[in-house]
């Protein structure tokens, strides 16, 4: 399961970047690198959802080893 945890937070930093470009510069790489709402793009944020509320699990495991 560690490998997973490590894919989506890669994928969710990834996802962050992209955010911090958009607030920042006003420019979606992932719209640039695929189109802007293109199918493929829409699976990109699909994905990076995903993974962060994948990664919503980490605080109850982090609690568990502290305890």
């Amino acid at each position: 399961m560690k490998w997973f945890d490590n894919t989506a937070l890669t994928i969710v930093i990834i996802g962050a970047v992209n955010w911090l470009l958009v607030g920042i510069f006003r420019f979606d790489l992932v719209a640039f690198l695929f189109g802007n709402l293109s199918w493929i793009s829409r699976i990109v944020y699909t994905i990076v959802g995903l993974c962060g509320l994948y990664l919503i699990s980490l605080f109850g495991r982090i609690r568990g080893m502290s305890e």
